[in-house]
């Protein structure tokens, strides 16, 4: 089957695309480039544009009129920055995906699957989420997911599409065959830190927040291997219909799927791990929390396993190895480090 991904050129939309590809599917990339990679799209079927941009998105159609669904990944995604650059965040994830939603139930695509994420709940008790759990997202970049979620709803609910929510916390890793990978040039995520502390890029790791309720104060994440993550999107395509009618098909025609690895990891944890699959330590230095930082939950996944049969396979060692492998491959393909 042909399917649409936006921001298909990004580090977890072309590793969907490669896991796709795998499973004997054709990926259609649309990506504007702002963020994305042009060495992610190798050969696939490509267009660099807009994804409110409702004459491309007819070409796109009408060229291939036999796209199943489409996989909604394209969003700007870094916690602080959106609460420096609101405006932004609020344009291109909630503004442009109001025109994208209408422009494809106008052109009879009834299928989508959003990449959302976990940062919309709010804090648990015991740090563990369910898709029942309060939503309370603590960041403008969450909140845009949030809003991105109720529009898709009210839409599925409204016009006849179908919409899945996949939510999910921290990927890790790279894709196994190392085609894609983490790109940007300062990564914000923790995982990415560290590879460039372990390569020389940065002097230290930088621990932001050490006084967070948790087991040893450091924020707790679900740390999720990327080829996971993948994985599920694929999967929820696949059985995109089978889902709804285990869900006994909601009226709303709208399902919530939490993506995780049903355990919290904690930063420190995080750190050891990699400093014992990298055989060395690293220099460290604590920090006070970032803006629209949280002390973190992790995802009950039992639903994903119930509607479209996957759990999440791939330990954090495996994501560290594969984000260690890539970083040493990353100027080949990328042209930097």
């Amino acid at each position: 089957m042909k399917v649409l991904i936006t921001g298909g050129a990004g580090y977890i939309g072309s590793t969907i695309a490669s896991a796709l590809e795998d499973s004997g599917h054709t990926p259609v990339i649309l990506d504007s480039l702002i963020t994305g990679r042009p060495e992610f799209i190798r050969g696939r079927i490509f267009y660099k544009e807009d994804i409110a941009d409702e004459a491309a998105l007819r070409r796109i159609f009408s060229e291939h009129p036999d796209i199943f669904a489409v996989i909604h990944c394209a969003a700007l995604i870094v916690v602080p920055e959106s609460v420096t650059r609101p405006y932004e965040y609020y344009l291109d994830n909630v503004c442009k995906s109001v025109e994208l939603f209408r422009i494809l139930n106008s052109l009879g695509c009834k299928r989508l699957v959003f990449s959302s994420s976990a940062s919309i709940y709010g804090n648990a008790d015991n740090f563990m989420v369910t898709e029942e759990s309060p939503l309370q997202p603590l960041s403008p970049y969450a909140r845009t997911k949030y809003m991105m979620e109720m529009i898709l709803r009210d839409f599925s609910a409204a016009y006849g599409m179908k919409g899945i929510a996949l939510r999910y916390f921290n990927p890790i890793g790279a894709d196994p065959q190392l085609r894609s990978g983490i790109h940007a040039r300062y990564p914000t995520h923790i995982l990415g830190k560290l590879v460039d502390v372990a390569v020389g890029k940065l002097p230290e790791l930088e621990i932001t927040g050490v006084n967070w309720p948790t087991r040893d104060g450091t924020g707790l994440r679900d740390y999720i291997h990327v080829w996971d993550l993948a994985r599920a999107h694929v999967l929820a395509v696949e059985g995109f219909d089978r889902a709804f009618e285990r869900a006994g098909n909601p009226p709303d025609n709208y399902l919530v799927i939490n993506l995780g690895t049903g355990r919290g990891v904690t930063v420190r944890e995080l750190v050891a791990a990699f400093e014992k699959v990298y055989g060395q330590e690293l220099k460290k230095v604590e920090k006070p929390p970032r803006p629209g930082d949280t002390a973190g939950s992790y995802a009950n996944a039992d639903t994903a396993l119930r509607l479209i049969g996957w759990k999440a396979e791939l330990p954090i060692e495996e994501g560290i190895r594969d984000a260690l492998r890539w970083g040493k491959k990353r100027k080949e393909v990328l042209g930097y480090e």
